[in-house]
């Protein structure tokens, strides 16, 4: 029996280090991009008892039977957006040590979030938070797919009347701290927000430190705005 258990010892102490490698975040990074939270967001993110893992990705917020969930109101109209806000296709790909991935038109990477929620689909980052994740927008609802089944993909609509792209009830977003295409630094910011998966699952692959969200962009008339999001926040988002 002691060998067995130095063993399971053993398997434990090598997977905790796998999640700290410096190696799973991406090329050219260091650890200030992703804060300095002292507890690996392993101790924080958990897959639900029964979930299954999927092309490392694992889902671990399967609806509660229990729980009563009501859909907010909808305006009669949703709010039509301007054609350069409207999120214009969806794509499922592989990026460098992440693994499966969703991107825009543009290539960057969307996330989900688990403030949200997803049955039904509802989406609680507003305000200042959609600054910092701003949420994929659509009009009709109807993106270009590749690599992401049609089944999965619907809408919610936003506080403020617009329609948002949700995927398997998930709505979705891009994060302002992503310089440029193929960046996940939005992952397991605040311990909330997660690259998501093709099907929809968050993508635990990699699990950077808890950090926190960058600050708003600066929005006032005549700011200089070419840092902004670059400095660390308290956000709670």
């Amino acid at each position: 029996m002691v060998p067995e258990k130095r063993k399971l010892m053993v398997v434990s102490a090598a997977l905790a280090a796998v999640v700290a490698l410096p190696g799973c975040a991406p090329a050219g990074y260091d650890a200030a991009d992703y804060g300095n939270a002292a507890e690996p967001a392993a101790a924080n993110v958990a897959a639900t008892p029964g979930a299954s893992a999927t092309e490392g990705a694992v889902d671990p917020n399967e609806a509660d039977p229990t729980a009563e969930a009501t859909e907010p109101a909808a305006p009669a109209d949703a709010a039509e957006v301007g054609d350069d806000l409207v999120t214009k296709s969806l794509t499922g790909t592989s990026v460098a040590r992440m693994g499966k991935v969703v991107e825009d038109q543009d290539g960057f990477v969307l996330y989900r979030f688990d403030d949200d929620g997803d049955d039904p689909a509802k989406s609680n980052c507003n305000g200042d938070c959609a600054k910092v994740w701003p949420p994929a927008l659509t009009n009709d609802g109807e993106p270009t797919l590749k690599g992401v089944s049609a089944d999965l993909v619907g809408t919610v609509t936003r506080a403020d009347g617009t329609k948002q792209l949700t995927l398997k009830g998930w709505p979705l977003y891009r994060y302002v701290g992503d310089k440029k295409p193929g960046q996940w630094k939005g992952q397991n910011v605040n311990g909330k927000w997660f690259v998501i998966t093709p099907t929809g699952t968050k993508n635990l692959t990699c699990l950077p430190k808890i950090s926190k969200p960058v600050a708003p962009p600066a929005d006032s008339a005549g700011s200089d705005s070419s840092d902004a999001g670059d400095s660390g926040s308290d956000y709670s988002y």
